[in-house]
């Protein structure tokens, strides 16, 4: 009797319990670490985490319900990549999202086994983070920036901008295992057009003002701005540079042509945190990174500013203007 009466009083108080309260007590929270290689201001920076935290929300992940996400910004910085790396890796999460090939090496020089999904990286098979695109191998899998035919595109669209082209100078970081194949490649494209290329490397500021000024002292010359993580951090030196020594830039990123460059083009990276959330929910549901294929871009973007054009001297071709994604007046 004494039995019949407990297991009635503990039946009774399970009824009682709230509903969250039971939910709670059955439905697990996973753990996404996040490693961002840019800084919280970068203005693709908060729109990037929101979006593939949307996409994510979309496929059933709710925040504080049955998933958190512990998020580090690396600032393009190699020690603070690594500090926050370590930390990341320290809370155990299931699955780590990395933005940007500094990141991921970071990430790969602590952990061979926790499950990475990566966006933003150019060259993942040459940096060594994976064996094959189609077959990843190992720990890591997710969504390459471009393929280095794109390098030499930038090219070709500072040559329709500026017919009168003669040399150009490629930004880039010399410390990114992609900036020596994107060079190669921008250089491949140069040989076909008759133009001459140099690099200018992106190590501080001042050593970007003393090369753009020698740069600018010849005529009929412009620059291709390559993605890095040196000129994401000098970005709006490099706008204002442009500007200030009248020399037509082409970017990879739509924010440099919103905050006064000339054209870019080059993938969506919003929409990479986008796709890279459905790589995580199905590593969250038990697939492996060395089973999901490194995909390239499907989504590119060309921006023109007529506005800096004008200052420029320049009339853009009509056929770049009708094909363009988003024109600036």
């Amino acid at each position: 009797m004494r039995r019949r009466e407990f297991v009635i009083l503990l039946s009774g108080a399970a009824a009682a319990w709230p509903l969250p309260a039971q939910a709670q007590q059955t439905e697990q929270i996973r753990r996404i670490g996040v490693l961002m290689n840019v800084a919280p201001s970068d203005p693709e920076g908060q729109p990037a985490v929101m979006a593939f935290q949307h996409a994510i929300q979309q496929l059933g992940w709710s925040d504080g319900r049955n998933v958190r996400f512990d998020i580090r910004w690396g600032e393009n910085d190699v020690e603070r990549d690594r500090k926050y790396a370590a930390e990341l890796v320290a809370l155990a999460p299931d699955v780590i999202l990395a933005s940007g090939t500094l990141s991921l090496l970071a990430l790969q020089r602590i952990t061979r086994t926790l499950p990475i999904a990566f966006v933003r990286v150019s060259d993942p098979v040459g940096a060594g983070v994976v064996d094959a695109l189609a077959r990843p191998g190992g720990n890591v899998t997710g969504f390459m920036n471009f393929e280095y035919t794109l390098s030499g595109k930038w090219l070709e669209l500072l040559r329709q901008t500026v017919p009168r082209l003669t040399h150009a100078a490629v930004l880039r970081d010399a410390a990114n295992p992609a900036g020596v194949a994107q060079f190669g490649a921008i250089q491949a494209t140069a040989q076909s057009l008759g133009v001459d290329v140099s690099p200018i490397n992106v190590s501080d500021a001042s050593e970007i003002e003393r090369a753009i000024a020698a740069f600018a002292s010849s005529t009929n010359g412009g620059l291709i701005a390559t993605p890095s993580a040196g000129v994401s951090v000098h970005h709006e030196l490099i706008v204002t540079l442009a500007a200030r020594y009248k020399l037509p830039a082409v970017y990879s990123e739509r924010f440099n042509v919103v905050g006064g460059g000339l054209i870019s083009y080059g993938p969506d990276s919003i929409d990479q945190f986008r796709r890279a959330a459905g790589y995580v929910d199905r590593i969250l549901k038990g697939e492996k990174p060395a089973d999901l294929p490194v995909q390239a871009p499907t989504k590119f973007e060309l921006v023109i500013n007529l506005k800096t054009a004008k200052a420029l001297g320049l009339a853009i071709p009509q056929s770049l203007i009708t094909t363009a994604d988003e024109v600036i007046e």
